[in-house]
């Protein structure tokens, strides 16, 4: 017999536990469209290293409401990630601030102990009343923060150098200077160390000069290339931190690390290329290894005279001559425990520069491979490998042969008449050697050098299976792989572009590609024959480098190296870390105020683009002595020396400029640091030098005007397109003036056919003008004629990079960052992503897309520190749709491109006159964060 039990819930009381279920679900929900991602450290992702202690955080807000601010937040640090799991922060907990700050917001929790691992989450409240579940957790480790924490570590190396044979870039920048050593040993350095209890964690922090690569029980440690960042040796060096847990095992470990030269030591050979010759010392080491076990002990492993060292198989490293591997010099097994090390010597104790600081910046990686296109035979023993693509980079082989068997591989940017490499302009010789040691296929690739290069030159062995090829020839190796490995700074990409012009697109891509194959541990100018660090490009490339990549932390590292650059007299030279004191032309390629001046405009850009406001006030007495050092320079307010408009497009081949005068470019960047200083000044509470700053520029100013603006042509000196944007942009010009000297620029580009002539330091002035007047047609027309020098000219000449010159001149290099101010405007002005005046990072948005004839549709983002901003428009004959995302936390006006009358929807609504203003044909809406959808009839 079958019973049916009772439901014990009454009707009543199933509706309640529905309603609470319901209400749960609600809760939840709520919880969720209020999210907080992207937790950063000091703009890292879970980041090891950091030496503050006051550590700036960072969160980005998600949600699925619109105008969603943030009100308060809460944080939560712990030194164990189980605490957080109970909402405990035994660091810090701040408890629930009411505040809108989501950027920058300074660590104030007890005071923090080097070499620590510190865990964090966050929860936020927001102006709809709704609260966001905790976040993810994320991390930062602590770095070492006093010479104490090294714990007696020492530099080690296989031998050290006397001073006296040390050569610093002081001693005059001649690249054949008396003295120097040709020295070929790139150590290998060895420690074997037993584990014996269960390992929690583990992490080695290490410094190698000039570069190193490390490896544990015979495998490599991190994807790293060149680490560490190139500094002034003189003072600093970087450390690497890295999580070393999984590669340690129990029992018998061995740490293996190789050491190569970089700028820390160029050998003086005169059969390979060299730019400059700069020897601080030999390769040296220096690490701490930390590990913490279970059972709560730690043990400290340093590097010291116990160590082993002995030459590696690298028989040859430079910077700029390339390098030579003797694979038959292998020790196989180097750096796995129990190999026999007793024909190694002690390692020889050294020292070392005197700030060790954590790197920061990202590191070096490698990033696309490219195979070859197209396999060409020079000779019997010589062929021609062409990858397609000019890049920075490496290149790796696998090859067959037999012991002895010499590979010579040169790579060029672009090659002679008779089908071999051309390194004529890109610095030669540079070349990569490597010899067998016929052990069947050999793989290698480079570890401590490389070069800009599109085409390969490979004597002394042929091509493997290979279409088109000839059989190989029985007495020479034979090439399996042959790929090119494009190397460049990790920084994560920030922003996207596209557009209806496929030149435009085209273009884009070739400034990328001179961007990418520049962005080192500096920002070089060419990847090949100088390497150096030339200031302009970080002010006047800035934006555009700002807009495409995440290179907050880079650009710091720039700030630090102009202030460890910076002379005792004030004057930051043009190029840093300076590793050449350049004596050419006098002064000339030493101190032009265009390139020093990235020592006052840089640190105030970082503020403006990131809220750095920690930057500017570290900088500031750099920025004040510069200031002062000009000042010393400028005969009755005007500045004379340097290299003006650098590659302007004159009569006579591209250098100095020819078609404005020295003093009007130097002068209007004086004036403009100036206003900064001011600006800056004010900001940190220093009032009277503020004051100064001021009364001081508008001195310059009145100097400038009389010495070069003519009154009765409305035009600055020559009245180059250079000379009146800059006085344009720099408000140098009355504005009762400015109208007529905006004419003559329009009129100059239109009497040169649509041409430009500015070169390096005044085409982004041009540009800025041009957009910030609604003349973003002219820029258009200007970049897109592929029969005049400029982007479109390059690519037709069949430039993958963006070249030296805007006539794409085989004399010069062919892969260079200057010039490439085009890449902002495709952001700023095609895109319209841009900020209101005063607003800083992005908090209050501008939206103002430039809708050009000949283009149908544009389509552009860029993660902001705030959140992803994006822009897409269309237009043909009978609509424009406009769509647009804001990240939450920040508000926007919107530009639309419609006059008082049109009709305007949004999201398939009409948008109200009365929520609208209008100004110079636009509509202007004013939104808060989400994603909205325009559409004018």
């Amino acid at each position: 017999m079958l019973i049916h039990k009772p439901n014990i819930l009454s009707l009543p009381m199933r509706l309640f536990v529905l309603f609470l279920l319901f209400l749960a679900r609600v809760v939840h929900t709520d919880a969720q469209s209020l999210r907080a991602v992207s937790l950063r450290c000091e703009q890292q992702l879970n980041p090891a290293g950091i030496e503050t202690i006051s550590p700036r955080l960072s969160w980005q807000l998600v949600s699925d409401r619109r105008s969603t601010l943030q009100t308060a937040y809460r944080i939560l640090v712990a030194d164990d990630p189980e605490l957080l799991k109970a909402n405990t922060g035994n660091i810090w907990d701040s408890k629930k601030l009411s505040s809108s700050a989501s950027i920058q917001v300074a660590y104030k929790g007890k005071t923090l102990l080097a070499a620590k691992t510190y865990y964090w989450k966050i929860m936020l409240w927001d102006n709809h009343a709704k609260a966001s579940a905790w976040s993810n957790v994320q991390q930062w480790q602590m770095g070492l923060l006093t010479r104490a924490d090294w714990k007696k570590a020492s530099w080690i190396g296989y031998q050290v150098m006397p001073d006296s044979a040390r050569i610093l870039p002081s001693d005059l920048g001649k690249r054949d200077k008396p003295g120097g050593t040709m020295n070929d040993v790139l150590p290998l350095l060895r420690k074997e160390i037993t584990v014996s209890k269960k390992i929690k964690s583990a992490t080695l922090f290490i410094s190698g000069l000039g570069h190193f690569e490390l490896s544990i029980n015979g495998k490599k440690i991190g994807d790293h290339f060149l680490d560490p960042g190139w500094t002034n040796y003189e003072k600093q060096a970087l450390y690497v931190p890295f999580d070393v847990t999984s590669a340690l095992k129990n029992g018998k470990n061995a740490i293996g690390v190789m050491l190569g030269n970089g700028f820390y030591y160029i050998p003086k050979q005169k059969k390979r290329y060299k730019k400059l010759l700069v020897q601080y010392g030999y390769p040296k080491m220096i690490c701490r290894l930390i590990v913490n076990y279970t059972d709560g002990s730690s043990e400290d492993i340093v590097s010291d005279e116990k160590w082993k060292a002995t030459a590696g198989p690298v028989s040859f490293s430079s910077i700029y001559g390339g390098e030579d591997y003797d694979a038959g010099k292998e020790q196989k097994d180097w750096d796995k425990p129990s190999f026999n090390d007793d024909l190694w010597i002690k390692s020889s104790k050294t020292s070392g520069p005197v700030m060790l600081n954590a790197q920061k910046a990202d590191p070096i990686k490698i990033f696309d491979n490219f195979k070859p296109k197209k396999i060409t035979r020079i000779n019997t023993a010589s062929w021609l490998y062409d990858l397609g693509q000019n890049a920075s980079g490496i290149v790796r082989i696998s090859v067959k042969g037999k012991k002895g068997d010499t590979l010579r591989i040169t790579p060029a940017e672009l090659i002679n008449s008779d089908g071999t490499a051309n390194q004529k302009a890109s610095g030669k010789p540079f070349y990569f050697t490597y010899i067998l040691k016929g052990e069947g296929t050999e793989t290698w690739q480079p570890r401590f050098s490389y070069y800009g290069f599109r085409y390969l030159q490979i004597d002394g062995a042929v091509p493997g299976e290979e279409p088109g090829t000839s059989a190989p020839a029985e007495n020479l190796p034979i090439l399996t792989e042959v790929t090119g490995l494009h190397i460049r700074n990790a920084a994560e990409e920030a922003g996207t572009f596209n557009s209806s012009s496929e030149l435009l697109n085209r273009t884009a891509k070739l400034i990328d590609w001179g961007v990418k194959s520049n962005m080192m541990s500096v920002f070089t100018d060419c990847p090949h024959r100088e390497k150096l660090g030339w200031l302009e490009q970080l002010h006047l490339m800035g934006s555009s480098l700002r807009y495409t990549y995440q290179v907050q932390n880079l650009l710091n590292k720039s700030v630090q190296d102009m202030e460890l650059s910076q002379t005792s007299t004030g004057l930051v030279p043009e190029i840093s870390p300076e590793y050449t004191v350049f004596t050419w032309g006098g002064d000339m390629f030493r101190d032009s105020p265009e390139w020093g001046s990235s020592s006052i405009i840089l640190p105030w850009y970082l503020y403006e683009w990131y809220g750095d406001r920690e930057v500017l006030a570290r900088a500031y007495p750099m920025m004040k002595k510069y200031a002062a050092y000009l000042k010393t320079r400028a005969k009755y307010n005007i500045l004379s020396q340097g290299l003006g408009d650098w590659y302007d497009l004159g009569p006579k081949p591209p250098g100095v400029s020819q078609l404005t005068t020295i003093g009007v470019t130097a002068t209007a960047i004086y004036y403009y640091d100036l206003n900064i200083l001011s600006e800056t000044a004010l900001m940190l509470g220093k009032t009277a030098d503020a004051a100064g700053y001021k009364k001081l520029a508008e001195e310059v100013k009145l100097a400038f005007n009389r010495r070069f603006f003519n009154s009765k042509t409305n035009n600055y000196a020559t009245g180059s397109q250079t000379a009146n944007a800059m006085a344009i942009y720099m408000k140098l010009v009355s504005p009762e003036r400015k109208s007529a000297v905006l004419a003559n620029i329009i009129s100059d580009i239109r009497n040169n056919k649509n041409n430009l002539t500015s070169g390096d330091i005044g085409y982004r002035y041009l540009l800025r003008v041009l957009e910030d007047e609604g003349r973003s047609d002219l820029i258009y027309e200007m970049n897109s004629n592929p029969e005049v020098p400029g982007y479109g000219y390059q690519l037709a000449q069949g430039a993958t990079a963006l070249t030296e010159s805007w006539q794409a001149l085989p004399s010069v290099s062919n892969n260079h960052l200057m010039l490439g101010h085009l890449m902002e405007w495709f952001y700023s002005g095609l895109g319209g992503i841009r900020q209101e005046q005063k607003s800083v990072a992005f908090k209050e948005i501008k939206i103002h897309p430039e809708i050009i004839k000949g283009l149908s549709h544009a389509e552009t983002s860029y993660n902001s520190p705030y959140g992803r901003i994006a822009t897409s428009w269309k237009k043909d004959a009978d609509k424009f749709d406009l769509e647009v995302e804001i990240p939450a936390n920040t508000r926007a006006v919107i530009y639309i491109p419609a006059i008082k009358g049109q009709q305007i929807t949004e999201g398939g609504k009409a948008v109200q006159p009365g929520s609208a203003r209008y100004e110079k044909g636009r509509t202007l809406i004013r939104t808060g964060s989400g994603k909205y959808h325009f559409t004018v009839q």
